[in-house]
């Protein structure tokens, strides 16, 4: 039987992947105690990168928003993967959110509430985290953004 995120993630029309590999030399998630590491995870649907270039230039803050939130569901993935059930996650303490974009683009909290948004809507008050937006000149594989997470696992 599925826990109440697996219902909730059912009810938004969302399908978790299988988790990705590592494309180098790291490991997809690391546990001490009760802190989950989950690494950057790159919007990546049907093993491929979906969406890629910089945003204001290739890559719309529409569109951007839609990776950031691909992203944040193959970061629970692997919080699946790590974990065998999401019910155990206790709090979403932290994402950080790269944003692939020239030196003027100023939108990046924009684009990353695509991830955060998706992490209040699954998880309710324990979603709510602390955050960091950066914004970088080039992401593996030419994505246009990645996430990573800290979880409290129960």
């Amino acid at each position: 039987m599925a826990g109440r995120i697996e219902q909730r993630l059912a009810e938004l029309g969302i399908t978790l992947p299988t988790p990705a590999a590592p494309i180098a030399n790291y490991l997809p998630f690391t546990m001490a105690g009760s802190l989950l590491v989950v690494s950057g995870q790159i919007p990546l649907r049907d093993g491929k990168v979906a969406y890629t270039g910089k945003l204001s230039e290739e890559v719309s803050i529409e569109d951007g928003v839609a990776a950031a939130r691909l992203c944040f569901i193959n970061v629970m993935a692997q919080v699946k993967a790590a974990t065998g059930d999401l019910d155990r996650v206790k709090r979403i303490l932290r994402l950080g959110g790269f944003i692939a974009a020239p030196g003027s683009f100023t939108q990046h909290a924009a684009v990353m509430n695509g991830a955060s948004d998706l992490a209040v809507e699954v998880f309710g008050d324990a979603g709510r985290h602390a955050r960091s937006t950066i914004g970088v000149p080039s992401l593996p594989a030419d994505a246009a953004v990645e996430v990573e997470g800290m979880f409290d696992i129960a």
